[in-house]
């Protein structure tokens, strides 16, 4: 299999593939939604920012989701709102109220769930934060929702609201556990309170902007595959999508087996690490004095690097 093979199949075959080989468990925090909202759909940005911006990224979050179920991932894990957003002034806080439930009660939604077989949970602090605030009243719909879908088989869809810190939830459900039962909870029963069900640890990463993997405790483990798209992340689309399932199921699984090394190839692998000395993954530049941030380029193609200047610039003679 190679990136142009796969990038042709059918998208049945490539969800074969990728329930054979994985991920199994995809974290895919939709930012930069804004932004592109702006950029796609300058007029209803100007002219009803806050009930269109939910309408049109409302249907791009279903058209992103049903994208990712269709090409075999069957767990979807996608943070949506921290705490600081809860700390904007009054004109935010108008649409934050129907952001946080917009999911949960939309009719677009509800028949997405419904289409596609899709048990849904909301994670995280949701109580601690909203209970006693203008917000209080999502709580109860993000219980309907998850018994609405509790019948639902096919995918799971996880949203996260103030997921970034389980301590003290964690905390408060293992006292309680142990109260009642005698004995601490298992990592199985701990992950399964505070996601509302047992989810394997995490696979695939697909994040926006300046590197940052967030908001999925408990079943990050530091195995999971990391991509970072330079573009907002409603832009994902399908050859972007297959592109890093490629490389998670295929490129990356690379047996190290140093004892098949022959001389060559320590040669290039020291050829190459000595053209890359100074170069670093997540290091960018800043747009016309600091108006965004921008990845720049560090890696040469491994033909080119190999036969780049050495770092301290003197040619390899190796």
């Amino acid at each position: 299999m190679n990136l142009s093979s796969f990038l042709s199949l059918p998208t049945a075959e490539v969800a074969t593939l990728v329930r054979e080989h994985g991920p199994h468990v995809c974290v895919f925090p939709i930012n930069g939604t804004r932004r592109w909202f702006i950029l796609e759909y300058p007029y209803e940005a100007q002219s009803d920012f806050s009930t269109q911006y939910l309408v049109l990224s409302g249907r791009r979050h279903i058209a992103l989701y049903q994208m990712l179920f269709d090409h075999g991932v069957e767990t979807l894990v996608t943070p949506i709102f921290g705490p600081d957003l809860l700390e904007r002034g009054e004109e935010y806080r108008q649409m934050m109220e129907s952001a946080l439930v917009w999911f949960a009660r939309d009719a677009d939604f509800l028949s997405f769930y419904d289409q596609y077989d899709v048990r849904v949970h909301v994670y995280g602090d949701a109580e601690r934060y909203l209970a006693g605030t203008p917000y209080a009243g999502a709580l109860e719909a993000y219980r309907e929702l998850a018994d609405r879908t509790a019948s639902h088989r096919h995918c799971r869809l996880f949203f996260g609201v103030c997921g970034h810190d389980p301590t003290e939830r964690v905390a408060s459900f293992a006292v309680a556990f142990h109260q009642q039962t005698g004995r601490a909870p298992t990592r199985r029963e701990i992950i399964a309170h505070y996601y509302g069900e047992y989810i394997d640890p995490v696979d695939l990463f697909i994040g926006f902007d300046r590197p940052a993997a967030f908001d999925m405790p408990l079943i990050a483990t530091g195995s999971e595959d990391l991509y970072f798209m330079v573009s907002p992340s409603p832009y994902l689309d399908e050859r972007t999508l297959r592109t890093i399932l490629f490389d998670h199921a295929y490129t990356r699984r690379v047996p190290e087996d140093y004892s098949e090394f022959s001389p060559a190839d320590w040669s290039a692998m020291r050829r190459f690490y000595a053209a890359h000395r100074h170069s670093v993954l997540g290091i960018g530049d800043q747009y016309d004095g600091g108006k965004f941030w921008y990845p720049t380029v560090q890696v040469f193609s491994a033909p080119d690097a190999l036969n780049a200047p050495r770092a301290d610039g003197n040619q390899s003679t190796e």
